[in-house]
């Protein structure tokens, strides 16, 4: 029997409010067993980019990461954002080890190529080192993980933070039973967008396309769900969208073959 992974992936309007991060961090330190967690940052990235007097530039959602705004989202996903969760795990009893792609080769991309829109230092995930994560999984240590990756030349790649936790979560499968948790803002994935009562507790993929082609679902819940299908077909037990503040329940949507 694989031994149980629980891995928590939290976006920046979570992890950039004290109140919203101080309950995240009492939420995920009483998770039993081995956990990971993987983090965004993008509010603070762009508020310190405005007062470097460095614009920021996004297209389909996605930030166009320059030699500037590559520095600026290095410092503050792999510095500010991640020294602070971990410094907060460490109070709250988590021995927890803060990570970019880049220490201890974790995870590999290569850079974007340009088709229509060239984004500048962006990496898509082309291999993740499941050995070196259950080395630190193993001793003891809880990896929280920047949304930064490298190329082996000696480049650092901003990596969107979602795909960045599935390609973590398909890569740890093949030694652990692995539940993936994205936490949002809403408590799941919802019938009604103005109803958080309406969650759907289980989306199959026949529902899945249901879904989309009468509208329940689009706009940045559609990528978010490709990749949690993706993760479930990858060897991932258990997929979850829920809210931050749902992470120890057993409430949210749970995404199923």
């Amino acid at each position: 029997m694989k031994t149980k992974l629980t891995i928590i992936k939290v976006g920046g309007k979570i992890v950039e409010t004290p109140e919203s991060l101080d309950r995240l961090i009492a939420d995920f330190a009483h998770i039993d067993g081995l956990k990971m967690l993987v983090h965004g940052g993008g509010r603070s990235a762009t508020k310190l980019a405005a007062q470097l007097g460095i614009e920021t530039q996004m297209v389909n959602g996605r930030r166009i990461t320059d030699d500037d705004m590559l520095s600026v989202v290095t410092m503050v996903y792999g510095g500010l954002v991640n020294k602070q969760i971990v410094a907060k795990l460490q109070a709250a009893g988590v021995d927890a080890i803060g990570l970019t792609g880049a220490d201890m080769n974790i995870v590999r991309s290569d850079r974007r190529p340009v088709v229509d829109v060239d984004y500048g230092w962006v990496g898509d995930v082309k291999e993740v080192d499941s050995k070196a994560l259950s080395t630190l999984l193993d001793n003891g240590y809880c990896p929280v993980i920047a949304p930064l990756t490298h190329d082996r030349k000696g480049n650092i790649l901003n990596t969107n933070a979602d795909t960045m936790a599935g390609s973590v979560a398909q890569a740890m499968a093949a030694a652990y039973d692995v539940t993936l948790v994205f936490c949002f803002e809403r408590p799941g994935v919802l019938a009604d967008e103005n109803d958080d009562a309406s969650v759907i507790p289980v989306i199959t993929p026949d529902l899945y396309e249901t879904l989309k082609s009468d509208g329940t679902v689009s706009g940045g819940m559609i990528p978010k769900l490709d990749n949690a299908f993706s993760c479930i077909r990858g060897g991932v037990s258990r997929v979850v969208i829920t809210r931050a503040d749902m992470v120890g329940s057993s409430d949210g949507t749970v995404i199923t073959e």
